[in-house]
């Protein structure tokens, strides 16, 4: 060990301050991250923190913590860093992790952590130049999950951006109406798409193209966990661990012994959407899941049996798609729709099956790469879950080679 490591209390190495009330109403739009419990919310003009930073949750939810690089603006419902006390930040972050915070909640029936309790927690530290070869191992690991997010937002913006220019808003026709060749489009391709639009009673379509609801085209919760599967354990995905195609944690179970809202089951090319809040955009793609992995009944499955999976799912993870679904929510506390309402929403749906195949051609190794990221992203993680408690104890050296990221 290169240094001298103390046993102090929490609050000898940061001091943590209650967040503020949400900005002015007459706030400008900005780049200024505004942070909840839960991370990053929002964004506007208006600084609280000048960066970096460090926020938990105080209230609601609990337990997560955040390494914020720029300046921002913490919400009432946290906790920030207001001192570091000549600590590293970053290293600051990852013993925040190590913190039991439900032995500070007040077990109230929303979950919130007292912050003089929080300061009186014991923990070990380090010398800095430790603390920093520590952040510098963890950080490494943290950066490439971060960078595979960024690279998957730029495959799947893509394909969703080829969705909308072809079936939303038939630029390839358009150009062809105007005696434009489509951009972007090799001859055989542009030839596919018609050169005029019928105009009918509810829309304009392409000439000998239709609407066509979701059902139509899709199986929705077709394959049901039985109790004649012959499982040993259960893959089981839950909904407060899925948001925007990303799975956080895969939680595995005893055949049996699994919650009883494990009930869906996964082939790949499913589109899994959360029907509970919905417009919070808790969905995920399954390309070639276990056998054995199975998702919460909170989940509506969709299945495609008449056009590509590529074609469901970018159609389904549009924007408008999750705003539309929560404003069909109902429910009081936790708004609701029922697969029925996914179903009946409508997708314009060419009547030459090449377009979809030119489609799926394109788009299908934008998913397929995203996926191997996360995949990745999911293995690094794990790695510095397991490294976390045993730097932050000592137990390892911090002068211990980085990690190989390429995987």
């Amino acid at each position: 060990m290169a240094g001298e490591w103390k046993k102090v209390r929490l609050g000898d190495v940061v001091t943590l301050q209650r967040g503020f009330d949400l900005p002015s109403q007459n706030r400008r739009p900005g780049k200024v991250p505004i942070v909840s419990s839960s991370g990053i919310s929002d964004y506007h003009s208006e600084v609280g923190v000048k960066g970096p930073g460090v926020v938990t949750g105080r209230y609601g939810t609990i337990g997560h913590v955040f390494l914020i690089e720029e300046d921002f603006w913490p919400l009432n419902t946290t906790l920030w860093v207001k001192d570091f006390h000549g600590n590293d930040p970053q290293f600051a972050s990852y013993l925040l992790r190590t913190v039991d915070f439900q032995s500070c909640s007040d077990k109230s029936s929303v979950p919130g952590v007292n912050r003089n309790d929080l300061h009186r927690i014991a923990v070990r530290l380090p010398p800095l130049v430790e603390q920093k070869a520590i952040a510098a191992v963890l950080g490494a690991l943290d950066d490439k999950i971060e960078l595979n997010r960024r690279m998957n937002a730029t495959l799947e913006a893509m394909a969703r951006a080829l969705f909308q220019s072809w079936f939303v808003d038939f630029d390839p026709v358009r150009a062809k109406l105007d005696g434009r060749p489509p951009a972007a489009l090799d001859p055989a391709t542009a030839a596919l798409f018609p050169e005029h639009f019928a105009h009918g009673e509810r829309d304009m379509l392409p000439v000998g193209w239709r609407l066509a609801a979701i059902e139509e085209v899709c199986a929705i919760n077709a394959w049901t966990l039985g109790k004649n599967d012959d499982l040993e354990t259960l893959e089981y995905v839950e909904i407060s661990e899925v948001s925007r195609g990303n799975i956080a944690n895969i939680a595995t179970y005893p055949r049996g012994e699994e919650p009883s809202r494990a009930r869906r089951r996964l082939r790949h090319g499913d589109t899994v959407l959360s029907t509970v809040r919905p417009d919070r955009g808790s969905y995920f793609l399954a390309l070639h899941p276990p056998e054995n992995r199975v998702a919460s009944t909170g989940f509506a499955v969709l299945t495609p049996t008449k056009v590509p999976w590529t074609f469901i799912h970018a159609a389904l993870t549009q924007p408008e798609v999750s705003d539309h679904l929560g404003q069909m929510a109902d429910g009081g506390a936790y708004p609701a729709v029922r697969p029925e309402v996914i179903g009946a929403m409508q997708v314009a749906l060419p009547d030459e099956p090449k377009i979809l195949e030119a489609f799926h051609r394109t788009c299908a190794p934008l998913f397929q790469q995203a996926e191997a990221h996360r995949t990745q992203s999911r293995t690094l993680a794990t790695l510095r879950d397991t490294l976390l408690p045993k730097l932050l104890s000592g137990d390892i050296a911090a002068g211990i080679p980085e990690p190989t990221l390429s995987l």
